[in-house]
């Protein structure tokens, strides 16, 4: 891993998403390079819509636009993990980290696992996994 993930820059072929980062992605005229695979834990997508959710409420989308998101993020080709095996690096992860639930866990268990770096939007997982997976920018994506 280099000394700041945040930085991570390489020929990156599989990224894993946070939620923010499937809605940006989503949500961009852009296509995905057709050399990236994108993974994430089983319950992005839910957790997109509690995202999509608190956009709606607080005013930045309408509820049509944010259907309209839903509607793109859900054609987009995602490797979805939930196995045991990625529930059990979470539960890991969690708890050497301190952390109190397994939920941003599951993210940091997916980008261990089947990812070459994390995509992290969301400043919380971002501190999170600085040091526990390298993390990469939507540039990095795009740059592919």
């Amino acid at each position: 891993m280099p000394e700041n993930p945040a930085t991570y820059r390489c020929a990156v072929t599989r990224f894993a998403l946070d939620p923010p980062a499937l809605l940006t992605i989503a949500g961009s005229s852009r296509s995905v390079p057709q050399a990236h695979q994108l993974v994430a834990p089983s319950s992005i997508r839910s957790d997109a819509m509690d995202v999509l959710l608190g956009r709606v409420r607080g005013g930045e989308l309408t509820e049509h636009a944010a259907l309209d998101l839903h509607e793109r993020m859900t054609e987009l080709k995602i490797r979805l993990l939930g196995d045991r095996v990625s529930r059990r690096t979470a539960w890991r992860i969690a708890r050497e980290h301190d952390m109190a639930t397994t939920h941003e866990a599951q993210y940091l268990a997916v980008a261990t696992l089947q990812a070459d770096a994390l995509i992290a939007l969301d400043p919380k997982l971002a501190a999170l996994a600085a040091g526990v997976v390298p993390l990469a920018a939507l540039a990095d994506f795009y740059a592919g």
